[in-house]
């Protein structure tokens, strides 16, 4: 037997727990076409990028992409046991652009994101909340209700969260597609950067909890 497999047989033997933490991380990208990737190859989609991005770093992940284009926080709620199956290590959800766009009641978005929080909870599934902001042609109150949202989930329930998703990109012509709204594959680049720290420090959480 090779001596490095041997190795890596004796210290499973010698620490289970040893084997867990090197497995890879499965996760899930709960989201809407943001993260479905409309209008781009496959392999050009948000989760297929972040997890090329954390394999480059040395980071092992399985990562799903549960995108669905149109999807609002609701329809991700009423999808969620099937999205999200059994083993999953952890969940970032990136879900409410829809809901802004339609300008749905920002109760029921908050609603709707508490729902997912909670049951991925009670799955002992950990999350993380990717923040959304609402278009500003609804006013400064919908604004407001809505774009507190997430950092209040966030403190509630404890969970990590990247404050807008779109940083660095919404807005930007160069960096979007010819509808404005979804990012072209550079757009996807800079959200897998200015992302990948949040998304290594919730790994790294996961990881611990292995041990």
């Amino acid at each position: 037997m090779h001596i490095a497999v041997l190795m890596l047989v004796l210290m499973t033997i010698a620490n289970p727990a040893w084997a867990d933490a090197t497995k890879p991380v499965k996760l899930v990208v709960l989201g809407d076409s943001l993260s479905a990737g409309l209008g781009l190859p496959a392999q050009e989609a948000f989760p297929q990028k972040l997890q090329k991005a954390l394999q480059a770093k040395g980071i092992a992940v399985d990562m799903t992409n549960a995108g669905v284009s149109g999807d609002t926080t609701s329809g991700g709620r009423d999808r969620l046991d099937w999205s999200v199956p059994d083993g999953t290590d952890g969940v970032i959800v990136e879900l409410g652009a829809n809901d802004a766009l339609r300008g749905i009641d920002p109760a029921l978005t908050r609603t709707a994101l508490t729902d997912i929080v909670q049951r991925l909870k009670a799955r002992k599934i950990p999350v993380m909340l990717c923040g959304m902001l609402a278009p500003p042609n609804y006013g400064a109150d919908y604004a407001a209700r809505f774009n507190s949202i997430y950092p209040d989930l966030a403190k509630q329930f404890g969970v990590p969260l990247y404050p807008f998703f779109l940083e660095g990109v919404a807005a930007d012509a160069k960096l979007n597609q010819a509808d404005g709204i979804h990012p072209t594959a550079a757009g996807v680049d800079i959200i897998v950067g200015n992302i990948m720290p949040t998304v290594e420090a919730f790994i790294g959480t996961i990881t611990e909890q292995r041990r």
